[in-house]
């Protein structure tokens, strides 16, 4: 441990932190797990599904572009978060290709 006044206070603030930043984390996942779940749930391209799920993209890709611009994830892996969700959904949402 440190034994600097200054030291002490900026472990306990690098603490503070990590444990905002794994909250924060924690809260996308969680938000990118129910987007998922709101995607797989749009069966036969039902449009109040498929709104609900576009909804929660936008909310998730709202919180996911926030922590990337505070510096919590980098702005590569935001992009790609964002970029499987939309993919995704496209992919649901497509008519099937006939023949």
């Amino acid at each position: 441990m440190a034994n600097h006044k200054s030291a002490i206070k900026a472990h306990e603030q690098s603490l503070q932190r990590r444990d905002r930043n794994n909250r924060m984390k924690s809260r996308v996942r969680r938000a990118i797990r129910a987007t998922r779940s709101a995607i797989g749930a749009i069966d036969g391209g039902n449009e109040d599904q498929t709104s609900g799920a576009r909804e929660s993209i936008r909310a998730t890709s709202a919180l996911i572009d926030k922590l990337a611009s505070k510096g919590v994830i980098h702005r590569n892996a935001a992009a790609r978060h964002k970029s499987r969700l939309e993919k995704r959904i496209r992919k649901t949402s497509a008519p099937a290709p006939e023949g």
